[in-house]
């Protein structure tokens, strides 16, 4: 395959925001933190699903690994026929983002086993369209936790909007030095990723994920942080009042190729 067909065809190709090539300079980000890539694929139902799934098994999630991105999420939507698939990409640093096409485009076992996907023609495309976001750890959850790993287990991942930039950082305030991240653990919460959004739809945003061993977990996990004391006194702080204008609610189940 061409150089120039892999770029125009690659799922894991991305364009980085001008903000973050000039941050780029630098490894790691040194206070640890993640950046999140959230990509929504929009893809047709029955083999185009199951194309993409192999593809992330078989090629791309190898690939990554092997460039230090991991552990990769891939999951599908639990509620209604929707076939989309979210893929999450935890990077260690914005030049990992940056740099992950060519990264890509020069491993030869990535493009040989992704061959079939990345090939597929212009009159029958792998996938419709996808979506990205590119997002900033939080300062109390720097880094990607796994939870567990059975076969039951289910996710919610929840976008809260805001109506401007100053009530955003203020709700991300809430969860940092407010303490809202620790609440959810005192009760049970799984906690998988929060994220501030530096690029994408809907801004100023924030998105996390939470976990739970089954759908049976799901509600009392909530309950809980709802009666919390804790919570009841945190949210009724005037400081705090007004952060959130919308909140999206997606309930998720991993593909079985997710390393999450």
């Amino acid at each position: 395959m061409k150089r120039r067909e892999f770029f125009a065809a690659s799922c894991l190709a991305g364009a980085a925001p001008l903000s973050m090539v000039a941050a780029a300079e630098g490894s790691d980000d040194p206070s640890g933190k993640e950046f999140y890539e959230l990509r929504l694929y929009h893809l047709e139902a029955g083999p185009k699903q199951k194309l993409f799934e192999d593809f992330c098994r078989r090629a791309a999630i190898p690939a990554l690994n092997r460039i230090g991105i991991g552990p990769v999420g891939v999951f599908r939507m639990l509620e209604g026929d929707s076939p989309d698939v979210y893929v999450l990409l935890p990077h260690k640093s914005p030049d990992s983002f940056i740099t992950l096409v060519q990264k890509l485009a020069d491993d030869a076992a990535f493009v040989e086993a992704g061959a079939e996907f990345l090939d597929a023609p212009f009159d029958d495309p792998a996938y419709q369209r996808y979506e990205s976001s590119l997002m900033l750890a939080f300062d109390a959850h720097p880094k990607i936790a796994v939870p567990s790993t059975k076969d039951s287990r289910v996710f919610q991942l929840r976008t809260y909007e805001s109506h401007n930039t100053e009530r955003a950082q203020k709700k991300i305030e809430m969860f940092n030095s407010g303490g809202e991240i620790e609440i959810f653990h005192r009760v049970g919460l799984k906690t998988v990723f929060f994220g501030e959004s530096l690029a994408g739809a809907q801004l100023p945003n924030l998105t996390y994920m939470v976990a739970f061993d089954d759908m049976d977990a799901f509600e009392p996990a909530w309950a809980a942080f709802l009666k919390d004391p804790g919570w009841l006194e945190l949210k009724a702080k005037p400081e705090y009042q007004k952060t959130v204008s919308n909140i999206t609610k997606t309930m998720l189940r991993p593909a079985a190729c997710s390393q999450i």
